[in-house]
């Protein structure tokens, strides 16, 4: 294992820091493309071959799938008046429109159950949280690994959670069947040279990262995170703190932005959820 060039400076910055010497970690090209994620909002007209897109849902079938029940699909949508019936579904947000490619990743038991169905058998484990939450975490580590090889080949993405703002009439519009349900969604594209972005700092690891059993974050170690993350949007003309955003998002039912109503979308969806 080596220690320096392929992560210099990174590792502060994701932490935003300015000095990388506190943080020697073993590092490698691997580990560097995933100190340098950032979300991509803005994308040129370059277009994306079918070669590409090829390459990345083969990456997603690569991640990691309970008990190899691939119980995932993706939808891949280019056409752009489609596109912009998904875009207004999903927070009318002008990226989904401007990204040649967008991918919406689905928990999928449509799939497993047609298959049961054919042997005759029954189906009703499909019922339980557990299975849905086996094909949201499915959906998730697939969309994770389509992410990775994306930015490895010098494209950028940025996950769309708002899929589920109003998932029953997405569903319709992506004609998905009963046992499917949109999880998340993946805008793709050649990111904007001149568009602003740089790395996000993360929470310090003394808050996410914890020893043999839980332990409350110090209210410093938030203060001053917050502090960092107001210096960064700061820089980004984007004024805003960490801590005011975690509030505003546990308000209320109103700020999931529908996406409250999700169990009851699911049983409606064939995905019942005990």
């Amino acid at each position: 294992m080596t220690f320096a060039t392929p992560v210099d400076g990174l590792v502060a910055a994701r932490y935003g820091d300015s000095d990388d010497s506190a943080y020697p970690v073993p590092a490698n090209e691997t580990v560097a493309l995933l100190y340098r994620h950032r979300s991509v909002r803005s994308f040129t007209d370059a277009p994306i071959d079918e070669h590409t897109v090829s390459t990345l849902i083969a990456a997603g079938q690569s991640a990691a799938t309970s008990s190899n029940l691939q119980s995932w699909s993706v939808i891949e949508v280019r056409d752009p008046a489609h596109k912009g019936r998904i875009a207004l579904l999903s927070g009318d947000q002008d990226f989904i429109r401007q990204a040649p490619v967008f991918l919406v990743f689905v928990a999928d038991w449509a799939r497993n159950r047609l298959i049961a169905e054919r042997q005759e058998a029954r189906t009703a484990g499909i019922d339980f949280m557990e299975t849905t939450l086996v094909a949201f975490v499915d959906a998730a580590l697939a969309a994770q690994n389509t992410v990775i090889a994306a930015e490895s080949l010098g494209l950028g993405t940025v996950y769309v959670g708002a899929v589920r703002n109003h998932a029953e009439e997405l569903s319709g519009v992506l004609e998905l069947p009963p046992g499917a349900f949109p999880v998340v969604g993946l805008a793709v594209g050649h990111p904007d040279p001149t568009a602003p972005g740089g790395i996000k700092p993360r929470l310090p690891q003394d808050v996410v990262r914890h020893r043999e059993r839980y332990t409350r974050p110090s209210e410093e170690s938030v203060a001053k995170y917050d502090a960092t993350l107001s210096a960064y949007y700061e820089s980004q003309g984007e004024p805003r703190g960490w801590i005011s955003t975690v509030l505003q998002r546990v308000r209320d039912r109103a700020s999931l932005h529908g996406r409250d109503r999700i169990r009851d979308a699911l049983g409606r969806r064939g995905l019942p959820s005990r």
